[in-house]
């Protein structure tokens, strides 16, 4: 009789049913009690689609587990990780969805409270999609303690994973609409109330009516204090206890302080009450909040329909045919066949077919693009002609789109150096809004006792810097998701103030400039070396270089094998080939006497003793690059070209773009030598390149360009990445980041404006509370609409 597997690790139940978990509603047999304990920790963490996906049972948990296991310990199992943690140089990598976020103070509270853990390199909280990316050192610090120390201040973090993160969000905007309805159905009562009595309708009643009114405005206005008015009162005190301050510390004080003296009045049966004003204070804040939370949604959309766009199941192929699976049971190898019609379900290459694929969700771009066997696709395209098979090269974490989107984050969480003002500003100002109002109290205290309160939570409401805290990020935000559209991936929150300043454009030649995709014109023999030898000898030298040049000699078909091979970067390349060392690559690479050097692009082949032959490239321009040269000249901006190739096609590609600097023949520390001379001049440069040797350069610039089909070590040095190897996406990039700048100074300038504007009235008793409440939330609404305007951004 066969034993009973364990639900969790597979192995056989040797105890009986002594332990049990129960997972979507069955009850599931465990081996031991620590599989127990993780699997129920997986529910409890509402990770259950962990076992839904899982291709591999879980490691049995054979160590002693304590009585309770941390709430957040199953975000610690390699199984459970491998869906949202992105493992890199030695570090882990993770966003999360962070619950209860209202406000930019918020943000900084979240960012220093895990700074002071040991191994978290990066934390960057982004207020406006309530998220946050984590960069730690997993041998310091466990993911499940940073999501304890998160928990620690009050707040609800979890990895965002989408299904659940919609799940949740609209679970948020029900409850907050339930807190928003029931503030205004209250302050509507209470208004009716309040009105009749400012109206004295009510003034020849005696005192207990009068007292019978209040207090039934007391009990409609207990609800929205003790309940819809709650998300401040958790953000103040969650500052308070981390010993710092934020605006809803005065929202709160403001609240509370006018109900309980509003109360005091009317159990004394003396004095004035302010139940419509808390009540009218509180809705009003409550719907500024409720609009800039569907501004957020709308603002953070676009990374969400990436994900969506990437099939839930796939066609795999097996021996005994085609098989409907889950696209998250695929595993690295599978092959899988994608029919006309169908998105492509995991990245890969092209194995068997042709056909156009529509890449428009990466790059921008609707026209298709032909793809052969050996090509890349990418999840979430669509293959559009003919039916392909794609062997899969990357799942999960590891797939572009996946990539795109942790870019799309980190570029979104960064904060420029005016939103870090911001930030530092809005704190300051809270202290201080709270100082002029402890000084108001006491001076109205004196002169005009029975008006001193009513003034004091007028201040307090009317200059809550929910707008200066929204200023920045907002629009941040939607710029990204504009850039994301189309096909430009900023991975530094800092493009957008440099961009605008961009007073010298440096291009690279090969791949940039031009397409990179070369093809072979003339060959040169020598020392009776034939034609099929030479290009065997140079297919071996040039297998595993990602040089653009170096994977037209790599596609030769070849069966002669190299030992000792070694990359010259920027230079060529060499090995030991049948007891023989070869050479191939630039005419001063291998010493060709000058009268064997061709005009144009040449690639040159030799061993110690002879050359052996040259190979004339042909390469062609961008089809964009004549317009973006013109588009930057437009806008005074100085072009050079700095390329290692010293060719006479270099001066071609120059003079046919009326570039007039060019710069040839340099190696990597030449590019950086350049740039660094022309940053010496208060000159911001930005440098386009695509190669490993534009490495250096791109990580020296002031501003770095990576295009799509570059190499990957090129792309982790850029700032920008063009996905769709669109030159012109450039100057839109410049464009939308200077509109994003003019949009973020308007922002600051009306939060400062209105607030410098409204605190002397207020102070001086010319604002009633009620209005107040008004004025704040307007503001705050303004500042996000402004923002969302560069949604509509047309490039």
């Amino acid at each position: 009789m066969s034993q009973q597997p364990c639900f969790h690790c597979n192995e056989p139940v040797l105890t009986g049913s002594n332990f049990i978990t129960r997972i979507d509603g069955v009850d599931q047999v465990m081996c031991c009690p620590g599989c127990q304990a993780v699997s129920q920790a997986i529910v409890d963490a509402g990770l259950l689609s962990y076992y839904k996906y899982r291709t591999e049972p879980g490691s049995r948990q054979t160590a002693l587990v304590p009585e309770s296991l941390n709430h957040f310990s199953a975000y610690d199992l390699p199984e459970v990780q491998q869906d949202f943690v992105q493992e890199r140089d030695g570090r882990e990598e993770v966003t999360l969805s962070i619950d209860g976020i209202t406000c930019a103070a918020c943000a900084w509270l979240i960012e220093h409270k895990l700074q002071k853990l040991d191994g978290v390199e990066r934390i960057q909280v982004n207020s406006t999609t309530q998220r946050a990316f984590i960069r730690w050192q997993p041998s310091l610090v466990k993911l499940s303690e940073i999501l304890s120390a998160i928990g620690s201040i009050g707040y609800n973090a979890a990895p965002f994973q989408l299904d659940d993160q919609e799940v949740i969000s609209k679970r948020n905007s029900r409850r907050f609409l339930l807190r928003l309805g029931l503030a205004g159905f209250a302050t509507m009562q209470v208004m009716m109330f309040a009105l009749a009595l400012y109206a004295g309708y009510f003034t020849d009643l005696e005192t207990e009516f009068r007292d019978y009114f209040r207090w039934v405005s007391m009990i409609f206005a207990a609800p929205v204090v003790f309940y819809s008015a709650q998300p401040f009162y958790f953000s103040a005190i969650r500052a308070i206890l981390s010993g710092k301050l934020n605006m809803d510390v005065s929202v709160s004080i403001a609240i509370c302080g006018a109900y309980i003296a509003s109360c005091v009045a009317t159990i004394q049966g003396t004095g004035e009450v302010y139940f419509e004003s808390v009540s009218m204070f509180t809705f009003f804040l409550l719907l500024g909040r409720y609009f800039e939370q569907n501004a957020r949604q709308k603002a953070s959309i676009s990374s969400s329909n990436l994900h969506k766009l990437v099939p839930l199941t796939a066609s795999l192929v097996t021996e005994q045919g085609i098989e409907e699976v889950p696209a998250k049971k695929l595993q690295v190898g599978n092959i899988i066949l994608v029919s006309p019609g169908d998105v492509v379900a995991a990245d890969g290459k092209i194995v068997e077919g042709t056909s156009g694929i529509n890449e428009s969700m990466l790059t921008g771009e609707q026209l298709p693009i032909s793809k052969a066997p050996g090509a890349e696709v990418f999840a979430g395209t669509i293959n559009l002609e003919q039916p392909i098979r794609v062997e899969v090269t990357a799942i999960g974490q590891d797939q572009l789109v996946a990539e795109i989107i942790r870019l799309q984050e980190l570029a979104s969480n960064a904060k420029p150096a005016i939103a870090l003002t911001a930030d530092k500003l809005a704190r300051y100002f809270s202290a201080t809004i709270l100082t002029i109002a402890a000084i108001t109290y006491l001076v109205w205290r004196q002169f005009a006792p029975e008006d001193a309160f009513w003034v004091t939570l007028s201040v307090l409401v009317a200059t809550c810097p929910c707008a200066l805290a929204l200023a920045t990020p907002t629009a941040v935000t939607c710029a990204t998701g504009l850039f994301t559209r189309l096909g430009i991936i900023s991975r530094n929150g800092s493009v957008f103030e440099k961009l605008p300043k961009i007073k010298t454009v440096v291009f690279d030649k090969t791949g940039t400039l031009t397409c990179g995709s070369f093809s072979f014109g003339d060959i040169q023999l020598y020392e009776g070396v034939d034609k099929v030898r030479a290009l065997a000898i140079a297919s071996a030298l040039e297998q595993g270089s990602l040089h653009p040049i170096a994977r037209l000699f790599a596609k030769i078909p070849t069966t002669l094998e190299v030992t000792k091979q070694h990359h010259l970067v920027g230079a060529g390349v060499e090995g030991i080939i049948e007891d023989t060392r070869y050479l191939i690559g630039s005419a001063e690479y291998l010493k060709v006497p000058s009268a064997l050097v061709f005009p144009g692009q040449w690639v040159y082949l030799g061993n110690d003793n002879h050359l052996l032959a040259a190979f004339e490239i042909q390469d062609r321009l961008r089809d964009d690059a004549k317009e973006t040269v013109a588009a930057l000249k437009a806008k005074n901006i100085k072009l050079q070209i700095a390329s290692g190739d010293t060719s006479a096609h270099l001066q071609q590609v120059a003079s046919t773009l009326g570039i007039a600097e060019i710069k040839g023949g340099l190696k990597p520390k030449g590019k950086l030598e350049l740039v660094e001379s022309l940053r010496s001049n208060n000159t911001l440069v930005a440098m386009f390149g695509d190669g490993i040797n534009d490495a250096p350069v791109l990580a020296g610039a002031d501003l770095s360009v990576a295009m799509g089909s570059g190499s990957a070590i090129a792309k982790n040095s850029a700032d920008l990445i063009l996905l769709g190897d669109h030159l012109h996406r450039f100057v839109e990039a410049m464009n939308i980041a200077g509109k994003t700048n003019q949009i973020i100074r308007q922002n600051l300038a009306w939060a400062l404006g209105y607030n410098v504007f409204i605190l002397p009235l207020a102070v001086t008793g010319h604002v009633v509370p009620y209005i107040a409440a008004i004025g704040m939330s307007a503001s705050s609404l303004i500042v996000v609409g402004n923002s969302l305007r560069l949604l509509r951004l047309k490039p």
